[in-house]
């Protein structure tokens, strides 16, 4: 895995640009117009990413097609600490379509418990936590 980075101006915008060629925008999150996202929202961005692929596969393996996916990610910080990295990830997930509460949940747990790697390599410095909305219905 490669992945290149350019500035595109004098202040912290930046292009990075993966092997396929697939473009992201960086970004300080300070800046007074920002022209992407910061460094440690792209952690989040992971998870939510990772998580969910890892998701839809092993649904995918027991012939549930779901409907909707989508996930909302709230990182905290220690203000003032320096690396100031994240000590906890809670990530909402939203699941719509035909599935039991049982193979949802499972899907979830396999996921940010064994199969995501971002999670395992976030899960070192941030406690991971989350909820589950299955069908507009909280089930964990």
């Amino acid at each position: 895995m490669k992945i290149n980075l350019k500035r595109l101006n004098n202040n912290y915008h930046f292009e990075t640009k993966n092997e396929r060629g697939d473009v992201v925008h960086l970004d300080n999150k300070s800046e007074p117009d920002p022209q992407g996202a910061s460094p440690m929202e792209l952690l989040l961005m992971g998870i939510a990413g990772c998580s969910s692929i890892d998701i839809v596969m092993i649904l995918k393996k027991q012939q549930v097609e779901l409907e909707d996916l989508q996930v909302e990610v709230e990182g905290t910080r220690v203000d003032g600490a320096i690396p100031n990295v994240f000590t906890g990830i809670h990530l909402n997930i939203f699941l719509k379509g035909d599935v039991s509460a049982a193979k949802a949940k499972r899907a979830v747990d396999l996921s940010l418990d064994k199969y995501c790697s971002v999670a395992k390599m976030l899960e070192k410095t941030a406690t991971i936590t989350y909820g589950i909305t299955l069908n507009e219905e909280v089930i964990n």
